[in-house]
Protein backbone atom coordinates (compact mmCIF):
# COMPACT_ATOMS: atom_id res chain seq x y z
CA UNK A 1 0.00 0.00 0.00
CA UNK A 2 1.30 3.46 -0.92
CA UNK A 3 0.83 6.10 1.76
CA UNK A 4 2.34 9.52 2.32
CA UNK A 5 4.53 10.08 5.36
CA UNK A 6 2.22 12.93 6.41
CA UNK A 7 -0.62 10.44 6.88
CA UNK A 8 1.20 9.13 9.93
CA UNK A 9 1.10 12.45 11.78
CA UNK A 10 -2.43 12.77 13.15
CA UNK A 11 -2.81 9.03 13.68
CA UNK A 12 0.42 8.76 15.68
CA UNK A 13 -0.49 11.74 17.86
CA UNK A 14 -3.75 9.99 18.76
CA UNK A 15 -1.85 6.82 19.63
CA UNK A 16 0.61 8.75 21.81
CA UNK A 17 -2.25 10.41 23.68
CA UNK A 18 -3.97 7.05 24.16
CA UNK A 19 -0.73 5.74 25.65
CA UNK A 20 -0.84 8.46 28.28
CA UNK A 21 1.65 10.97 26.87
CA UNK A 22 0.75 14.61 27.47
CA UNK A 23 0.92 15.62 23.80
CA UNK A 24 -0.60 18.70 22.23
CA UNK A 25 -0.69 19.85 18.61
CA UNK A 26 -0.50 23.37 17.23
CA UNK A 27 -1.19 24.05 13.54
CA UNK A 28 -1.45 27.09 11.30
CA UNK A 29 -4.59 26.73 9.16
CA UNK A 30 -3.37 23.55 7.42
CA UNK A 31 -4.61 20.88 9.82
CA UNK A 32 -6.49 19.02 7.11
CA UNK A 33 -3.40 18.69 4.93
CA UNK A 34 -1.00 17.92 7.76
CA UNK A 35 -3.60 15.50 9.24
CA UNK A 36 -3.36 17.04 12.73
CA UNK A 37 -7.11 17.63 12.30
CA UNK A 38 -7.60 13.93 13.10
CA UNK A 39 -5.96 14.52 16.45
CA UNK A 40 -8.13 17.60 16.95
CA UNK A 41 -11.31 15.54 16.50
CA UNK A 42 -10.13 12.90 18.97
CA UNK A 43 -8.69 15.37 21.51
CA UNK A 44 -10.22 18.82 20.89
CA UNK A 45 -8.88 20.21 24.16
CA UNK A 46 -5.32 19.41 23.10
CA UNK A 47 -5.47 20.89 19.60
CA UNK A 48 -4.82 24.54 18.76
CA UNK A 49 -5.17 26.17 15.33
CA UNK A 50 -3.72 29.68 15.27
CA UNK A 51 -4.69 30.48 11.68
CA UNK A 52 -2.18 31.74 9.14
CA UNK A 53 0.33 32.81 11.80
CA UNK A 54 3.27 30.45 11.91
CA UNK A 55 5.31 32.61 14.31
CA UNK A 56 2.42 32.48 16.76
CA UNK A 57 2.19 28.72 16.23
CA UNK A 58 5.80 28.25 17.28
CA UNK A 59 5.56 30.61 20.25
CA UNK A 60 2.36 28.95 21.48
CA UNK A 61 4.02 25.53 21.21
CA UNK A 62 7.00 26.88 23.16
CA UNK A 63 4.71 28.17 25.90
CA UNK A 64 2.82 24.89 26.10
CA UNK A 65 6.10 23.01 26.42
CA UNK A 66 6.97 25.14 29.45
CA UNK A 67 3.83 23.80 31.17
CA UNK A 68 5.06 20.22 30.73
CA UNK A 69 3.35 19.42 27.43
CA UNK A 70 5.01 17.62 24.52
CA UNK A 71 4.19 20.15 21.83
CA UNK A 72 4.00 19.18 18.15
CA UNK A 73 3.69 21.78 15.39
CA UNK A 74 2.31 21.24 11.90
CA UNK A 75 2.08 23.43 8.76
CA UNK A 76 3.90 23.01 5.41
CA UNK A 77 7.71 22.87 5.57
CA UNK A 78 8.15 26.17 3.74
CA UNK A 79 6.06 27.94 6.37
CA UNK A 80 6.78 25.74 9.38
CA UNK A 81 10.54 26.38 9.18
CA UNK A 82 11.08 29.44 6.99
CA UNK A 83 8.27 31.71 8.13
CA UNK A 84 9.02 31.16 11.81
CA UNK A 85 12.76 30.54 11.78
CA UNK A 86 13.46 33.30 14.28
CA UNK A 87 11.05 31.75 16.78
CA UNK A 88 12.55 28.29 16.23
CA UNK A 89 16.08 29.58 16.71
CA UNK A 90 15.71 32.12 19.52
CA UNK A 91 12.85 30.57 21.47
CA UNK A 92 12.73 26.81 20.88
CA UNK A 93 16.34 25.82 20.15
CA UNK A 94 18.06 28.47 22.28
CA UNK A 95 16.07 27.43 25.36
CA UNK A 96 16.16 23.74 24.40
CA UNK A 97 12.37 23.50 24.71
CA UNK A 98 10.39 20.30 24.24
CA UNK A 99 8.86 21.27 20.88
CA UNK A 100 8.61 18.85 17.96
CA UNK A 101 8.66 20.64 14.61
CA UNK A 102 6.91 18.28 12.20
CA UNK A 103 5.89 19.98 8.97
CA UNK A 104 4.59 18.14 5.94
CA UNK A 105 4.73 18.96 2.20
CA UNK A 106 8.54 19.23 2.05
CA UNK A 107 10.62 19.00 -1.11
CA UNK A 108 9.54 18.69 -4.74
CA UNK A 109 7.00 16.02 -3.80
CA UNK A 110 4.67 18.97 -3.11
CA UNK A 111 4.30 18.89 -6.90
CA UNK A 112 1.67 21.18 -8.44
CA UNK A 113 1.91 23.73 -5.62
CA UNK A 114 5.05 24.95 -7.37
CA UNK A 115 8.42 26.38 -6.46
CA UNK A 116 7.11 28.83 -3.86
CA UNK A 117 5.83 25.93 -1.74
CA UNK A 118 8.56 23.35 -2.45
CA UNK A 119 10.87 23.78 0.54
CA UNK A 120 14.37 22.65 -0.42
CA UNK A 121 16.35 24.34 2.36
CA UNK A 122 14.63 23.15 5.55
CA UNK A 123 17.10 20.43 6.51
CA UNK A 124 20.00 22.87 6.17
CA UNK A 125 18.16 25.40 8.36
CA UNK A 126 17.39 22.85 11.06
CA UNK A 127 20.60 20.81 11.06
CA UNK A 128 22.83 23.78 11.91
CA UNK A 129 20.80 24.76 14.99
CA UNK A 130 22.25 23.82 18.39
CA UNK A 131 20.06 21.35 20.35
CA UNK A 132 18.09 20.33 17.23
CA UNK A 133 17.77 16.72 16.10
CA UNK A 134 16.66 16.01 12.51
CA UNK A 135 14.74 12.95 11.26
CA UNK A 136 13.66 12.27 7.66
CA UNK A 137 11.52 9.10 7.50
CA UNK A 138 11.26 7.13 4.26
CA UNK A 139 7.68 5.83 4.38
CA UNK A 140 4.49 5.75 6.43
CA UNK A 141 5.69 3.19 8.98
CA UNK A 142 9.03 4.89 9.52
CA UNK A 143 7.23 8.24 9.90
CA UNK A 144 5.18 6.76 12.74
CA UNK A 145 8.37 5.47 14.32
CA UNK A 146 10.10 8.85 13.89
CA UNK A 147 7.23 10.73 15.52
CA UNK A 148 7.19 8.23 18.36
CA UNK A 149 10.96 8.58 18.79
CA UNK A 150 10.63 12.38 18.86
CA UNK A 151 8.11 12.15 21.70
CA UNK A 152 10.51 10.13 23.85
CA UNK A 153 13.33 12.67 24.06
CA UNK A 154 13.28 16.01 25.83
CA UNK A 155 14.16 18.92 23.56
CA UNK A 156 13.52 20.08 20.00
CA UNK A 157 13.24 17.58 17.14
CA UNK A 158 12.62 18.24 13.45
CA UNK A 159 10.67 15.53 11.58
CA UNK A 160 10.40 16.11 7.81
CA UNK A 161 7.34 14.64 6.08
CA UNK A 162 5.96 14.78 2.55
CA UNK A 163 2.79 14.99 0.54
CA UNK A 164 3.52 12.30 -2.03
CA UNK A 165 2.34 8.73 -1.50
CA UNK A 166 5.31 6.34 -1.41
CA UNK A 167 5.50 2.56 -1.44
CA UNK A 168 5.94 0.75 1.85
CA UNK A 169 9.55 -0.05 2.64
CA UNK A 170 8.76 -1.39 6.10
CA UNK A 171 5.89 -3.79 6.86
CA UNK A 172 5.81 -2.62 10.46
CA UNK A 173 7.26 0.24 12.44
CA UNK A 174 11.05 -0.04 12.28
CA UNK A 175 13.19 0.43 15.36
CA UNK A 176 14.65 3.92 14.96
CA UNK A 177 17.18 5.73 17.09
CA UNK A 178 18.89 9.09 16.98
CA UNK A 179 22.18 8.62 15.19
CA UNK A 180 20.98 5.48 13.47
CA UNK A 181 20.36 4.39 9.88
CA UNK A 182 18.90 1.40 8.06
CA UNK A 183 21.12 -0.72 5.84
CA UNK A 184 18.43 -1.80 3.37
CA UNK A 185 20.63 -3.57 0.85
CA UNK A 186 24.19 -4.84 1.00
CA UNK A 187 26.55 -4.30 -1.92
CA UNK A 188 30.23 -4.13 -2.74
CA UNK A 189 30.53 -1.68 -5.64
CA UNK A 190 28.90 1.61 -4.63
CA UNK A 191 27.14 3.09 -1.61
CA UNK A 192 23.85 4.93 -2.15
CA UNK A 193 22.81 7.10 0.80
CA UNK A 194 19.32 8.55 0.66
CA UNK A 195 16.55 9.82 2.90
CA UNK A 196 12.82 10.44 2.80
CA UNK A 197 10.85 9.70 -0.35
CA UNK A 198 14.09 9.14 -2.31
CA UNK A 199 14.85 5.90 -0.45
CA UNK A 200 12.30 3.99 -2.55
CA UNK A 201 13.93 5.28 -5.75
CA UNK A 202 17.37 4.36 -4.45
CA UNK A 203 16.21 0.78 -3.94
CA UNK A 204 14.72 0.64 -7.43
CA UNK A 205 17.95 1.96 -8.92
CA UNK A 206 19.98 -0.62 -6.98
CA UNK A 207 17.85 -3.41 -8.43
CA UNK A 208 18.42 -2.13 -11.98
CA UNK A 209 22.14 -1.80 -11.37
CA UNK A 210 22.30 -5.37 -10.08
CA UNK A 211 21.00 -6.62 -13.41
CA UNK A 212 23.98 -4.93 -15.02
CA UNK A 213 26.49 -6.45 -12.61
CA UNK A 214 26.82 -3.50 -10.23
CA UNK A 215 25.94 -4.26 -6.61
CA UNK A 216 24.87 -1.15 -4.73
CA UNK A 217 24.68 -0.85 -0.96
CA UNK A 218 21.65 1.24 0.06
CA UNK A 219 21.53 3.18 3.32
CA UNK A 220 18.35 4.83 4.60
CA UNK A 221 19.87 7.79 6.46
CA UNK A 222 16.75 8.71 8.40
CA UNK A 223 18.72 10.45 11.19
CA UNK A 224 20.49 13.46 9.71
CA UNK A 225 21.32 14.93 13.13
CA UNK A 226 22.95 13.09 14.80
CA UNK A 227 24.29 11.04 11.87
CA UNK A 228 25.31 7.39 11.76
CA UNK A 229 28.95 7.94 10.85
CA UNK A 230 29.98 4.37 11.66
CA UNK A 231 27.70 2.77 9.04
CA UNK A 232 28.61 5.35 6.39
CA UNK A 233 32.36 5.02 6.90
CA UNK A 234 32.25 1.23 6.98
CA UNK A 235 30.34 1.16 3.69
CA UNK A 236 32.57 3.78 2.04
CA UNK A 237 35.70 1.82 2.94
CA UNK A 238 34.19 -1.22 1.26
CA UNK A 239 32.77 0.30 -1.94
CA UNK A 240 35.11 3.29 -2.48
CA UNK A 241 32.24 5.20 -4.14
CA UNK A 242 29.36 7.10 -2.53
CA UNK A 243 26.24 8.68 -4.03
CA UNK A 244 23.80 10.77 -1.99
CA UNK A 245 20.22 11.39 -3.12
CA UNK A 246 17.78 13.90 -1.64
CA UNK A 247 14.83 16.05 -2.75
CA UNK A 248 16.54 18.97 -1.04
CA UNK A 249 19.40 21.31 -1.77
CA UNK A 250 22.73 19.52 -2.00
CA UNK A 251 24.06 22.32 0.21
CA UNK A 252 23.45 21.87 3.91
CA UNK A 253 21.37 18.72 3.74
CA UNK A 254 22.17 15.02 3.44
CA UNK A 255 24.81 15.49 0.74
CA UNK A 256 26.69 18.08 2.75
CA UNK A 257 26.52 15.94 5.88
CA UNK A 258 28.03 12.95 4.08
CA UNK A 259 30.65 15.09 2.34
CA UNK A 260 31.77 16.59 5.64
CA UNK A 261 32.10 13.20 7.32
CA UNK A 262 33.94 11.57 4.42
CA UNK A 263 36.33 14.49 3.91
CA UNK A 264 37.43 14.33 7.53
CA UNK A 265 37.52 10.57 8.09
CA UNK A 266 37.51 8.63 4.82
CA UNK A 267 38.15 10.64 1.62
CA UNK A 268 36.01 8.88 -0.97
CA UNK A 269 34.79 9.46 -4.50
CA UNK A 270 31.46 11.23 -3.95
CA UNK A 271 28.56 12.56 -6.01
CA UNK A 272 25.59 14.45 -4.58
CA UNK A 273 22.21 14.33 -6.30
CA UNK A 274 19.62 16.95 -5.36
CA UNK A 275 18.84 20.57 -6.06
CA UNK A 276 21.86 22.71 -7.00
CA UNK A 277 20.98 26.30 -6.03
CA UNK A 278 17.64 26.24 -7.83
CA UNK A 279 14.00 26.56 -6.84
CA UNK A 280 11.38 23.95 -7.66
CA UNK A 281 8.66 24.29 -10.25
CA UNK A 282 5.09 23.11 -10.78
CA UNK A 283 4.34 19.60 -12.01
CA UNK A 284 3.38 16.18 -10.73
CA UNK A 285 6.00 14.33 -8.74
CA UNK A 286 6.99 11.93 -11.52
CA UNK A 287 7.43 14.81 -13.98
CA UNK A 288 9.56 16.72 -11.50
CA UNK A 289 11.78 13.73 -10.79
CA UNK A 290 12.57 13.55 -14.49
CA UNK A 291 12.92 17.32 -14.85
CA UNK A 292 15.44 17.56 -12.02
CA UNK A 293 17.16 14.27 -12.98
CA UNK A 294 16.25 12.49 -9.75
CA UNK A 295 14.36 9.62 -11.37
CA UNK A 296 15.55 6.00 -11.30
CA UNK A 297 17.23 6.14 -14.72
CA UNK A 298 19.14 9.27 -13.71
CA UNK A 299 20.29 7.60 -10.50
CA UNK A 300 21.48 4.55 -12.44
CA UNK A 301 23.33 6.73 -14.94
CA UNK A 302 24.98 8.76 -12.19
CA UNK A 303 26.11 5.61 -10.42
CA UNK A 304 27.72 4.31 -13.60
CA UNK A 305 29.54 7.61 -14.08
CA UNK A 306 31.27 7.09 -10.73
CA UNK A 307 33.12 4.06 -12.10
Amino acid sequence: MARATREAFGETLIELAEQGLDVVAVDADLAGSTTTAKFGVAYPDRFFDVGIAEQNMMDLAAGLSLTGKIAFTGSFAVFGTGRCYDQIRNTVAYANLNVKICPTHAGISVGPDGGSHQMLEDISLMRTLPNMRVLVPADYMSAKAALRLASKVDGPVYVRMGRQKVAEIFDEEPSLEFGGSNLLREGSDITIVSCGVMVELAMQAAQKLSKEGIEAEVIDAYSIVPFDEKTLLSSARKTKRVLTIEEHSIYGGLGSTVAEILSESEPTKLKRMGMDRIFGTSGNFEELLGHFELDVDSIVRTCKNLF
